[in-house]
């Protein structure tokens, strides 16, 4: 088998997105760049953090990425008092057949929708790090493998801090990319209302493309031509994150690995086998930022880990 796609596979994994964009637009009004990063990071094999303000769609498009593919999808409502055994599992004591047995939990599932992700306490956010990170979970010294494609969509909202619980670094770190949908213009939040007028689109979605599809088109993303110097390229832009003076944590090589693989979905997205530096300097606010720690004197002068993420961009030479 040859180690670099081809064109015709570069074909079938971009029609297979035009048909999965198409049916989540047929929900989602007017966010084709979102839309566009979310199935470049389902293709990457990646977790996404769409973090806004309330009623944006937040939900709507997890929702519809779920109805869009014919894979297995679970809801979990995050609040203070959900427990970490509500989201893995527990084993219990079943009388009639004298035995411990299992009950799965609802991260269980090809994709799982963690909804105000904030709102739990760390310690339930934990719940989530060993099966992000490893695609596994481990009960009562039982390690259970989960389900592929595995994919987890969290929202939250930055603006309300009270009852919430900030995201530890290490939770943030294993998202792939964070997203913001914003406010829609007027033409398209009037188109909104005439969409959802007289019924609602989530509810008459059918799966375009099925697990099967996923892994392998997951498979041949891996397989995407990336030239050195662009390896090099994306290795030195994770390398300035570290170094810059007024970052006090930067990129982790997680965060690195992350990129290439997302740039070299998105270019297989556009029709091409192979990545040009465009689709790392277009990924990388996404793929980068949310990882940053910035110092004190730094949030002072309301400096942003996207600001500096621009700058470092301008500033690391683009190999040509």
């Amino acid at each position: 088998m040859s180690t670099i796609i081809n064109p015709e596979m570069v074909s079938q994994v971009s029609q297979a997105v035009i048909r999965i964009r198409d049916s989540i637009g047929s929900v989602l009004v007017g966010k084709e760049d979102v839309v566009e990063l979310t199935l470049a990071a389902v293709l990457s094999g990646g977790h996404i953090l769409v973090e806004d303000v309330p009623g944006i769609g937040k939900t709507t498009l997890a929702r519809a990425l779920a109805g869009s593919l014919d894979c297995g999808f679970k809801r979990i409502q995050f609040t203070p008092d959900l427990m970490p055994s509500d989201i893995t599992g527990i084993h219990y004591y079943n009388q009639k057949s004298g035995e411990f047995e299992f009950r799965p939990g609802p991260i269980i599932s090809q994709v799982v929708l963690a909804d105000e992700i904030n709102r739990a306490t760390p310690r339930t956010q934990a719940a989530l790090l060993e099966a992000m990170g490893e695609r596994q979970l481990t009960i009562d010294e039982t390690t259970i493998p989960l389900p592929s494609p595995f994919l987890v969509i969290a929202t939250q909202n930055p603006i309300e801090l009270e009852g919430t619980f900030p995201l530890p670094e290490a939770q943030l770190d294993r998202f792939l990319i964070r997203i913001q949908l914003g406010y829609p213009d007027e033409s398209q939040e009037e188109q909104m209302l005439l969409r959802f007028e007289n019924a609602d689109p989530l509810g008459e979605m059918a799966p375009v493309a099925n697990s099967s599809d996923i892994l392998e088109f997951q498979s041949m993303i891996q397989r995407v031509y990336v030239d050195p110097v662009l390896r090099n390229y994306t290795v030195r832009i994770a390398q300035a994150t570290r170094q810059h003076p007024e970052i006090e944590l930067g990129a982790s090589p997680r965060a690195t690995l992350g990129l290439h693989r997302c740039s070299q979905a998105l270019a297989v997205m556009r029709g091409r086998e192979y990545v040009t530096p465009d689709e790392i300097k277009e990924l990388a606010p996404f793929a980068l930022s949310h990882r940053l720690i910035l110092k004190s004197q730094a949030r002072l002068r309301e400096r942003t880990p996207e600001g500096i993420i621009k700058e470092i961009l301008e500033q690391v030479t683009v190999p040509i």
